[in-house]
This record gives structure tokens, sequence and C-alpha cells, in this order.
């Protein structure tokens, strides 16, 4: 059953999901981002590209030639990577296909909206029989 991780309270969502991604990828971990909104899907890749300042966290998009070897694939389509380790969702919405992923990644900022959408996946997924792991990042950055 995939295991459910929502980091919430998070004062930028873009710099909080960047940060998760380039631990992941520092830990040779693959992970396809679901970001349907091209604005969001466009702020995310301008932030991996500056941070860390010194360093790089490699990504693309899953029209890239390169998706397939790149651990970290940026997509408006949930089915679009082969792989199914990790998913991480930058949509208000239930991400189509997150089952058949080992792990599910949710960040969630402090707006009233994105609360309120964040709560309701929590609800879908637990009347579905998830368990989910909270991670409060206001604790981490204090």
């Amino acid at each position: 059953m995939t295991r459910i991780f929502f980091y919430h309270n998070a004062a930028d969502r873009v710099a909080a999901a960047a940060a998760l991604l380039g631990k992941a990828c520092r830990q040779g971990k693959t992970v396809l981002v679901y970001a349907p909104e091209a604005e969001l899907a466009g702020a995310l890749d301008r932030q991996l590209w500056v941070s860390p300042p010194t360093g790089f966290v490699p990504h693309v998009r899953d029209t890239s030639p390169l998706a397939a070897e790149t651990p970290i694939v940026i997509t408006a389509d949930s089915t679009a990577a082969a792989w199914n380790e990790r998913l991480l969702n930058l949509s208000s919405e239930i991400p189509p296909t997150f089952s058949r992923f080992a792990s599910l990644i949710e960040v969630v900022g402090r707006s009233d909206g994105e609360r309120q959408a964040a709560r309701e996946r929590v609800r879908f997924y637990k009347d579905r029989g998830y368990a989910i792991q909270y991670f409060d990042l206001a604790e981490k950055s204090s």
C-alpha cells in the first residue's frame, strides 16, 4: 500500500518541495513531481536550478528525451513515467494513479485554501485506509 507523507506549514511550498527533492536526489531516489499547473511547474523548475546555491538538482520535464534517466521529473501527467517509486504532489487535487507509487509526498503551505484542500485529501486517503505521516515544516525552521 502507498505510504503517504504530508509536509505541512510550508512558508514557501515551492522552496519546501525543492528542498525535499534535493534530499531525495542526494539519497539516489527518483521522484515524479505532479504539477499540473504550468505556473507552479515553472516555479519549481526555476527553484531547482538555483537551490542549493552551490549545487544543482538534476531534473527535467516529462517531455525531455532525458526523462527516463533523470532522477526528478516534473509532469502534468502522473502516468507519464515508467517508474513508480515516489510521487510528489503539488496539485490541490488527488493525483491520478497515486496508488501505483510506493510513496506519495504532499507539500502544504500556510494559506487557508491550501490547508482546506489538504484536509480534503487527507480525508480521502484516510477513508480508503491509507496511513499518513505528518511533518510540520514550521518546527524545522524555528
